[in-house]
């Protein structure tokens, strides 16, 4: 089981704003599915929760759709 270190959570400053801020953000949010899985009694659930929330308002405001 991975570790997560004070320096990796979530704090404002990590929210990101910025592509390397997004792809530290999906770095985190891929330790923290390794770590707790589909456990949503895991105490980092919730982070891992807001974490994709916060990932997917980035992709929403900077990332193109693709059409077809």
């Amino acid at each position: 089981m991975k570790t997560f270190k004070s320096d990796e959570m979530l704090r404002p400053e990590n929210v990101p704003h910025t592509e390397k801020e997004y792809r530290g953000a999906v770095r985190l949010l891929d330790n923290l599915i390794d770590t707790v899985g589909e456990d949503e009694s895991h105490p980092l659930a919730s982070l891992m929760e807001v974490l994709g929330t916060l990932i997917e308002k980035y992709e929403d405001e900077h990332v193109p759709e693709i059409t077809l």
